[in-house]
């Protein structure tokens, strides 16, 4: 039974205290987090911040030394692994985009739609109305509509981001974890992307590590400032830039 904080938080997502340890150092110290249903979230702070150990923790790559990560109020995910944590509705991209160059953007969205089933179940599966309209729905949404049959490998890298992005949602996440998707975007890309993030953020909740200021500027959202493990600063994006331990460890004067 989980403590009644939990509950009472209403939270999709809640870190308490979470350490983790490796040969002797700290990559997460006493992290405490928590995210509100429907949430855009950014994580920002320097190198060895904890940035990718806390999206491992979150989502059972790695298991934590101490402390609690309760998703929708009542599930720990630490008693979980990687693929039962997915299966609940956690999904990640990490920042090098991992679409099947192979095959066309129609195809890997059906691929994506399909779950468990092996690439040719999944391609030779005939999809039903209510499938046909999801993928139309993705998309619409990730703006692929044009570049349908076109094999993955030849889209541009924001485009690859996009198509990764789809797939994540096609699955229908309850929470996003992404890693840096402004990276070898160009300014376009990277606008565009912003506005999708605000847009996908009315249905599902986000968590977007990110160095890219002007990217994080552009999501208008909280922001949270990590530092050796544990939150340094949290709010609006112009609040934490005057801040002067953030200005001190991470952006400089």
């Amino acid at each position: 039974m989980l403590p009644p904080k939990h509950i009472e938080l209403n939270s999709i997502l809640y870190l308490d205290g979470v350490s983790v340890s490796f040969d002797g150092f700290k990559a997460l110290n006493s992290l405490s987090l928590f995210l509100e249903p429907g949430e855009l979230r950014a994580i920002i702070g320097p190198n060895g911040a904890g940035k990718t150990t806390m999206m491992d923790v979150i989502t059972g790559k790695t298991r934590p030394d101490e402390g609690d990560i309760v998703f929708n109020n009542e599930v720990d995910l630490t008693q979980f692994d990687e693929a039962a944590i997915a299966n609940m509705g956690v999904g990640r991209k990490f920042q090098k985009p991992t679409v099947i160059e192979t095959l066309n953007v129609f195809e890997n969205l059906e691929l994506a739609l399909a779950g468990g089933r092996n690439v040719f179940s999944a391609l030779v599966h005939k999809l039903t109305g209510t499938q046909q309209q999801r993928i139309d729905q993705i998309l619409e949404l990730v703006d692929l509509g044009a570049r349908v049959k076109e094999l993955a490998g030849a889209l541009s890298h924001g485009q690859k981001q996009w198509l990764e992005i789809g797939m994540l949602l096609i699955q229908d996440p309850e929470l996003l974890l992404i890693d840096e998707p402004a990276a070898g975007m160009t300014d376009i890309e990277t606008e565009k992307t912003a506005v999708l993030f605000k847009e996908v953020s009315k249905q599902h909740t986000l968590v977007v590590v990110e160095h890219d200021m002007d990217f994080v500027k552009a999501l208008d959202c909280k922001v949270t400032v990590l530092h050796e493990g544990s939150v340094l600063a949290e709010g609006s994006l112009d609040s934490v830039q005057q801040n002067d331990q953030v200005i001190e460890v991470y952006l400089g004067r």
